[in-house]
C-alpha cells in the first residue's frame, strides 16, 4: 500500500503517517527499489489502535506505548497496558467519590447559612455548626481530611476554618453520619482536592464520568491490536 492509500483508510495525513512511521509507533516502512514506502494492512490496523490508544491515554502516552511496547520484555508490556486501565479506574473511582460527597452535602443541612468566601470559623465554632467535639475535628485533621489555617495568638496558635476547610468537613461529617470509613471519606476528599478541571457540580463530574467511559471503551477497542503487538500470533 502506498502512503497516500494508508492515509485514505486511516484518515491520517501522508504528512502524519511519515511522522508516526518516524516516531516508532507503527513498524518502518518497507521500500520499493525507487525509495517510496510500502506498508501493508499491518500498519493501518496499528494506525487505527494508536488513535483509540491516543484517546483513551493522550497522544504523548500512546506513542511511548506503541513503540515500548514493541520492545519491552512480555511481562513488562503487558503490564504497561494494564496500568492505562488501572489508571482509567482510578480516575472514575476518584469521580465517583467526589460526585457522593457534592451529593452528601447538597442533602445535609446542618449550618445555618451557607458559608460565602470570607467567612472563616474557630474550631469551636465549627463543632458546634456541626454538632461534634472539638477533638474529632482535630482527629480528622491528623487524618488528613480537613485543612485548618493556623493564626498566631498570644498564647501560640490557634485553627482557623475558612471555606475550603469549612466544606471539607461538611462533606467529611456527611459522609460519616453515612456510614463511609475513614479511608472511603479520604478519598472522596482527595478527589473534591485534585479535580480542578471541572465546576464542582454535579453534572460536571456526569460529563466527566461519560468522558472516562468513552476512553475505556477506546481502550478496548485498541486491546486486541495491542495485544497481538506484545505477542504476536505464529505466522505474522
Amino acid at each position: 500500500m502506498s502512503t497516500a492509500a494508508v492515509a485514505a483508510a486511516t484518515g491520517y495525513s501522508v504528512q502524519q503517517i511519515r511522522d508516526l512511521e518516524a516516531r516508532g509507533v507503527i513498524p518502518a516502512a518497507s521500500r520499493a527499489p525507487n525509495g517510496y514506502r510500502s506498508f501493508s494492512a499491518t500498519h493501518v490496523r496499528d494506525l487505527r489502535a494508536y488513535r483509540d490508544l491516543a484517546h483513551a491515554v493522550g497522544p504523548v502516552e500512546a506513542r511511548r506505548a506503541m513503540r515500548d511496547i514493541r520492545s519491552l520484555p512480555l511481562d513488562q508490556a503487558a503490564a504497561l497496558l494494564c496500568s492505562f486501565h488501572a489508571r482509567l479506574n482510578h480516575e472514575r473511582e476518584q469521580a465517583l467519590a467526589a460526585r457522593e460527597a457534592l451529593r452528601a452535602i447538597r442533602a445535609e443541612a446542618t449550618t445555618d447559612a451557607v458559608p460565602v468566601e470570607a467567612d472563616s470559623m474557630t474550631i469551636t465554632e465549627l463543632s458546634r455548626a456541626l454538632g461534634l467535639r472539638a477533638s474529632t475535628l482535630r482527629f480528622w485533621e491528623q487524618m488528613g481530611l480537613v485543612t485548618p489555617e493556623r493564626m498566631p495568638t498570644r498564647a501560640g496558635t490557634a485553627r482557623r476554618y475558612h471555606l475550603t476547610a469549612i466544606r471539607e468537613a461538611r462533606i467529611t461529617a456527611a459522609l460519616r453520619a453515612a456510614g463511609y470509613r475513614i479511608p472511603d471519606v479520604r478519598q472522596a476528599i482527595t478527589a473534591i482536592r485534585d479535580l480542578h478541571d471541572v465546576s464542582h457540580s454535579l453534572e460536571a463530574l456526569d460529563t466527566r464520568l461519560n468522558t472516562i467511559a468513552q476512553r475505556a471503551l477506546a481502550l478496548l477497542r485498541a486491546g486486541t491490536t495491542l495485544a497481538e503487538i506484545v505477542q504476536p500470533t505464529p505466522g505474522q
